[in-house]
């Protein structure tokens, strides 16, 4: 099967598309013949070795952890599936991953996939998604009416944080630049701060809930923590940040994990039309190691979906 995989850790160049040996399903495993996989800045981080001791590797390794097909072959055991579903999965972090034409999935991280958008492009949803929905609903049990401030809300876990947090029945801040605008108005933010204009941390306003989306140093991390209103929480999916016990603040540093029943709740957003998924661009599996490239030389690369022929 065709693959894009890295032999070292290293830079882009480290990457290469090549021929692999296609993998045969396990007890508990499904076979899944990959339509697309999607680009996540942790693909680069793996890559390049900087997590090398919490998600130690297989070399070669296939990145990608977002993966939607349908399902080519089931493992021993394996029940409440059939050949040909289409389905999503969040893959493990030290797992092979879906850029390749075939993956190897633990049958328990399945979730049917969205019938109202193409196959392709629903493996925009799964990581970001999941980690959205994880930030507000697990860390910062998010109520109806409450203020929600979502710092970095222009990329993909953003665009889903303000969706959700919107039909929660939350007012929603977004930072973002102006590029981002429209689209996040249109996902249900209410108020937006031009990040290249207002630093966000100047903000006279507090938020029962902030949402951390870029990475901030040892000042800005402190300042969040004093955009939060007393008794609120502070969720940082980048850098930690300081807690505020005075007043009752909590910082919650995250880290998303695949949960199937989750998934499966934003396919049924997704498909009552209460959630989008926005796909920023789509390129072939060959573009893969060039996509690396850019996202290093700091292209902002929105949610770009990687087809798989």
């Amino acid at each position: 099967m065709k693959a894009v995989r890295f032999h070292g850790y290293g830079d882009a160049d480290v990457l290469v598309h090549e021929e692999a040996d296609r993998p045969s399903p396990g007890p508990g495993q499904v076979l899944l013949r990959v339509a697309a996989t999607s680009f996540n800045p942790v693909d680069a981080q793996i890559r390049a070795g900087l997590l090398q001791q919490a998600y130690p590797l297989a070399l070669p390794h296939i990145p990608g952890i977002d993966a939607a097909g349908t399902v080519e072959e089931l493992g021993e055991d394996v029940t409440g599936w059939a050949e040909g579903a289409a389905v999503l999965a969040f893959l493990p972090l030290g797992g092979p991953g879906a850029s390749a034409e075939f993956v190897l999935v633990p049958a328990g991280l399945l979730t049917a996939a969205p019938t109202g958008i193409p196959l392709a492009d629903a493996a925009a949803l799964p990581a970001p998604g999941l980690t959205a929905w994880q930030a507000l609903y697990e860390h910062a049990s998010l109520v109806p009416g409450q203020t929600v401030l979502i710092n970095g809300a222009g990329g993909a876990v953003g665009g889903y944080a303000v969706q959700l947090a919107a039909r929660a029945g939350a007012t929603v801040t977004a930072t973002a630049g102006p590029a981002s605008a429209a689209r996040l108005t249109a996902f249900g933010a209410a108020h937006l701060v031009d990040y290249t204009a207002t630093p966000v941390a100047e903000s006279a306003d507090r938020y029962d809930v902030v949402l951390n989306l870029v990475p901030t140093g040892p000042d800005q991390s402190v300042g969040l923590t004093g955009l939060v209103a007393d008794d609120g929480v502070l969720v940082s999916a980048t850098t930690p940040a300081p807690e505020d016990a005075a007043r009752g603040v909590r910082a919650v540093r995250m880290f998303a994990r695949s949960d199937a029943a989750q998934l499966a709740a934003l396919v049924a957003k997704v498909d009552a039309g209460e959630l989008t998924v926005d796909v920023a661009a789509r390129r072939p599996l060959a573009d893969l190691p060039a996509l690396h490239t850019e996202y290093a030389e700091g292209t902002r690369l929105g949610r770009t979906v990687i087809t798989v022929p």
